[in-house]
């Protein structure tokens, strides 16, 4: 049996920027002008769409959908099967990039699994997105939201620890 190339599993396309230290997983597309980062980590099955950025240090796991107009800042954490969205009023029949509504996730944020992020947000240091989680609004820095839609419950420092209120400065 054919030992096969890893290369064979994913589909990084023309233009693509990836840098030193950045591995990328099996079963991954890559579009056009996609920008990634020093010391990535991109798990299987991850699909990054056209002039996406993404940052160093970011680790994004299994099975994220990341689109068009979405910016991922640096050490940023994506837990499995995260979507982020583009279009606030998709039709198929109606598509062109002026559409696109930029989406950005700011430094040391986390986003746990499955959670679905609404395009237009952006989501705060040291923030945390709790599991199925889908955020509509801008999410300040340093708060944990859950729910449909996401809400804030508490306040974490940069280490995750519980704050009363939200941190000053």
């Amino acid at each position: 049996m054919q030992n096969l190339n890893e290369a064979q599993f994913r589909i990084i396309e023309d233009n693509v920027e990836i840098w030193e230290g950045t591995k990328v997983r099996n079963f991954v597309h890559i579009r056009t002008w996609a920008k990634i980062g020093k010391n990535c980590n991109i798990g299987n099955y991850v699909y990054i769409d056209k002039d996406v950025i993404i940052g160093n240090n970011v680790k994004i796991q299994n099975s994220v959908n990341i689109f068009k107009g979405v910016t991922i800042e640096d050490d940023v954490f994506i837990w499995p099967a995260v979507t982020f969205t583009n279009d606030l009023y998709p039709r198929s029949f109606i598509w062109w990039d002026e559409k696109i509504v930029s989406t950005l996730v700011k430094k040391w944020a986390s986003i746990w699994a499955n959670a679905t992020i609404k395009p237009g947000v952006v989501i705060g240091e040291y923030s945390l997105i709790w599991a199925w989680t889908m955020v509509v609004e801008d999410i300040p820095s340093h708060a944990i939201v859950v729910g449909n839609p996401g809400k804030i419950i508490w306040w974490i420092d940069k280490d995750g620890n519980k704050l009363d209120q939200p941190p000053v400065g």
